[in-house]
């Protein structure tokens, strides 16, 4: 695989906004299933990307800052698993990324150390702000934060475009050395693909109460024997989303109408209503 001028400028980019991203602007273009395809079409492989996308997506969905304690970072671990899953010419299925997922957490570390730097950076740079702020001063309050902005986005995009040619070139030995010792690539690529079941449990974990369990159990159900029926096995995942919406739809119905009968004041007590 190589890489072109024009591709390292556009990887730069991409990053430099979703590191950005992270923080201002949408706060969704640095997901890893918006940013998979993202760098699967500037590496020249669109369906790669999307299947890292979705794959590394399972693996940070539980996952999110929590006041100083950052995750391993969801952009770098996106663009490493894509540039591995390419320079390897890994299938485009989830378990066909699986490797590329298990390669790329260590530099989704990077990532994370790249965001503590610029928040330790900022901190000191904070002093600026408040005094911005006691001079009621919105633009000097704008520029400390245009300031962290930039800081955030050539540290990521610097990275992506070092990890990009370092994993092409790591790609390559990677591939000669899964020959040799095909056992530490398996167990690498077991890892990666069980690490987005991990993601989901930390998900349920922090997300699942008592009443949801049916639920649960009940989507589990209906994906089991939608997938063992030849008809409908293609639309087994349109199918489950369908059911929740409706779902989702009836209850929200059910609470407002009791939200406003419990505000009308319509019968009561007195009238044995």
């Amino acid at each position: 695989m190589e890489i072109s001028i024009i591709q390292a400028l556009l990887i730069f980019v991409v990053a430099f906004i979703a590191g950005i991203d992270q923080f201002s602007f949408l706060e969704s273009l640095y997901q890893p299933i918006v940013l998979g395809p993202a760098i699967g079409a500037i590496l020249g492989n669109f369906e790669l990307g999307i299947v890292v996308g979705g794959a590394y997506q399972l693996v940070q969905i539980g996952s999110m800052p929590i006041g100083g304690a950052q995750p391993p970072n969801a952009i770098m671990g996106t663009i490493m698993t894509a540039v591995f899953a390419v320079s390897m010419n890994l299938e485009p299925t989830a378990d066909g990324v699986g490797l590329a997922v298990g390669l790329a957490i260590p530099f989704a570390v990077f990532g994370q150390y790249a965001v503590t730097l610029t928040f330790t950076i900022m901190s000191g740079l904070m002093a600026k702000a408040d005094k911005a702020a006691e001079e009621a001063d919105p633009k000097g309050i704008a520029m400390v934060n245009y300031i962290e902005m930039c800081i955030l986005g050539v540290l990521f995009g610097a990275l992506a475009v070092a990890g990009v040619y370092g994993g092409k070139l790591l790609g390559g030995t990677l591939r000669d050395f899964s020959f040799q010792f095909s056992w530490v690539m398996a167990g690498l690529d077991a890892a990666g693909g069980a690490m987005k079941f991990v993601g989901f449990a930390i998900l349920m974990k922090v997300m699942m109460s008592g009443e949801m369990w049916g639920f649960l159990l009940a989507g589990f159900a209906m994906a089991v024997i939608c997938n063992n029926i030849a008809a409908v096995s293609g639309a087994t995942l349109l199918l489950c989303a369908f059911v929740g919406v409706a779902i989702a739809l009836y209850d929200y119905q059910i609470h407002t109408k009791i939200k406003e009968s419990a505000g009308s004041n319509v019968g009561g007590v007195s009238d044995g209503i």
